[in-house]
């Protein structure tokens, strides 16, 4: 028999309703209520009436079949067939990435419909999916950054149904998958929580409203909430891993921080299971910690993104100045992150107006998640433009090169490995007018302070702006997006297979560069990636010692002897440095 239990805590009465009959529910220890509801099977709906308002969904709904404002409805996941007995992720050292967003990454946008396009993940040299946040959110099309039934897979994408097949899709085809998720924040249109309990602090602030209750009066409660939340992603779903949205806006003074707890009770389940789990944080504060082991004051997360790599990268690439990227821009940052994980550590920002960051080139590189691109950096621009409508073919190439040769877990961002024009837009489908209406002119504000023009900005509720950030599955097959695309595989073949790849202590990382020339040659063992960023050709020195060998290049006029590496404008080469035992001359090939 089915036993339905709810936590709220500061209430006078609880009902559950069911199939058409409203039971009273009674109180327990701890705030939490309870009934026996034999009617309560897999596929039924059913709410809660609190002090007589509602009803109102479950705080822990599995299914939202009708949406945020609709009844839940219940879910046997023991029902569903697996067939990933025995299934192990890849070490995230050995990591590829390529994040997705479920609704825009195919035509039809579910996740039956990303099934179709494993083979050619699969086929790039992908390792792990990287989907952005699927729990229920409101409206059918959106980011899922303002989930609020954070439990209940989105119902517009397939359902729990739907996500499990995928996931056992992707792990039959040897593909990890990996889950972001939002704790610091829930959507305001749907979030009913507060009818039910204290999940929310007015102690603290944050830019989406009252913080998540993570350290006052109730907060046990509400930490068991979300931790639970991680924990049924990776077993119910059999995800491989979750990557954690903004942590730096998750506020926790416990002695024992909700990430530490987190990666606490993963590192249990894993053991419990068998089977290689993950936890990626996205943090802005720099700080190693996020990272380092407990026992020397760390949370214990795995990796975490690396936004200095990806703004020194953009900036130094793009030229872009503007906002967080003012800190950045020499070519001189973008070799201290390749060297030192962190440009800003302990840095004065000029961005901040105050030093910024802690060292972290103790850390292995393993520990940090770099890309040229993703949601957040596309996303976030007033007109979505990706790197592919930024930069030059020949840059283009070289910012791959870099992402991939890095001694960082690369991440690609969906249709980069093809340079997609599509752009990827902010879009939303509230059904609150009132709610629409402020994110429009929100967004509208935050980038006329930019200098754009506000009936310039695309309107994230119309319809054609979500259309529009749909990737194009015909460009693949045609140029010069073949081209690029066979330049990815390239690449990500000859990180699978150069032993060089597998060395990540950051102070084996060489780099030597010429700012006013525009130049950068990186040194991993007996691996080079030399790089022209400019405009002109440059003739670069070889390391001596050695005979060089190219790898890839980006351009078929790079050419290399003993001595020297001439690099045509805006290209790369990636060099084989084999030992110089005996008389070398002329051109290496």
């Amino acid at each position: 028999m089915t036993c339905v239990r709810v936590w709220a805590p500061e209430v006078r009465r609880v009902e559950l309703e069911c199939a058409g009959k409203r039971r009273p529910m009674a109180r327990e220890a701890d705030g939490w209520w309870s009934v026996a509801a034999p009617e309560l099977v897999h596929g039924t709906d059913y709410a809660f009436r609190v002090d007589e308002e509602g009803p109102f969904p479950d705080p822990r709904s599995p299914w939202q079949p009708h949406g945020v404002h609709g009844p839940s409805r219940w879910v046997d996941h023991g029902r569903f067939r697996w067939h990933d007995a025995g299934w192990q992720a890849p070490p995230l050292a050995s990591a590829v990435i390529y994040e997705l967003h479920v609704g825009t990454f195919t035509p039809d946008g579910t996740f039956e419909a990303v099934i179709d396009r494993l083979d050619h993940l699969k086929d790039l040299g992908i390792t792990h999916v990287e989907l952005m946040p699927v729990a229920e959110f409101p409206g059918e099309r959106g980011w899922g950054y303002d989930g609020v039934d954070l439990f209940a897979p989105h119902h517009a994408y397939g359902g729990p149904e739907g996500l499990k097949r995928l996931v056992d899709a992707c792990h039959r085809k040897g593909l990890a998958v990996l889950l972001d998720v939002v704790y610091n924040h829930l959507g305001p249109s749907g979030n009913y929580l507060g009818r039910f309990g204290p999940y929310f602090t007015d102690a603290y602030r944050t830019p989406w409203g009252d913080a998540v209750n993570l350290d006052q009066a109730h907060s046990d409660t509400v930490r068991r909430f979300f931790l639970d939340n991680a924990l049924m992603w990776l077993e119910d779903y059999h995800f491989d891993g979750l990557r954690i949205d903004a942590v730096h806006a998750i506020v926790d003074i416990s002695a024992i921080h909700f990430l530490e707890a987190l990666a606490r009770e993963v590192r249990a389940l894993e053991a419990r299971l068998g089977r290689h789990l993950v936890v990626i944080a996205e943090s802005d504060l720099n700080d190693p910690r996020v990272v380092r082991a407990p026992e020397i004051g760390g949370h214990g997360l795995d990796a975490q993104w690396n936004e200095d790599f990806h703004h020194a990268l953009h900036a130094v690439l793009t030229g872009e100045r503007d906002g967080y990227y003012a800190d950045f821009g020499a070519v001189a940052d973008l070799a201290a992150a390749l060297t030192r994980g962190l440009v800003y550590d302990g840095r004065y920002s000029t961005y901040r107006r105050r030093s910024h960051g802690r060292p972290a080139a103790d850390l292995p590189a393993r520990r940090f998640v770099g890309c040229l691109q993703n949601h957040d950096q596309v996303g976030n621009r007033a007109l979505g433009e990706r790197s592919a409508q930024l930069l030059s073919a020949g840059l283009l190439r070289v910012g791959a090169a870099l992402v991939l040769t890095a001694p960082f877990v690369p991440l690609l961002f969906q249709g980069e490995e093809w340079g997609a024009d599509t752009p990827f837009l902010y879009f939303t489908n509230h059904d609150d007018p009132d709610l629409a209406q402020a994110v429009r002119e929100g967004r509208r504000r935050e980038f006329a302070a930019f200098g754009w023009d506000p009936e310039g900005i695309p309107d994230p509720q119309a319809p054609e702006t979500f259309e529009r950030s749909r990737l194009d599955w015909d460009q693949p097959t045609d140029e010069p997006y073949a081209g690029l695309l066979r330049w990815y595989r390239e690449l990500i073949a000859l990180r699978r297979a150069h032993p060089a790849f597998a060395e990540d202590r950051l102070e084996r990382v060489r780099v030597r560069f010429d700012e006013s020339e525009r130049w950068l040659m990186m040194r991993r063992g007996a691996l080079a990636v030399a790089c022209n960023l400019g405009t002109s050709p440059r003739r670069l020195d070889c390391p001596a010692g050695c005979h060089p060998r190219i790898l890839l290049a980006s351009d078929p006029g790079v050419a290399v002897t003993c001595e020297t590496i001439d690099l045509p404008a805006e290209t790369v080469a990636i060099l084989d440095l084999v030992p110089n035992t005996a008389a070398c001359g002329g051109e290496a090939t």
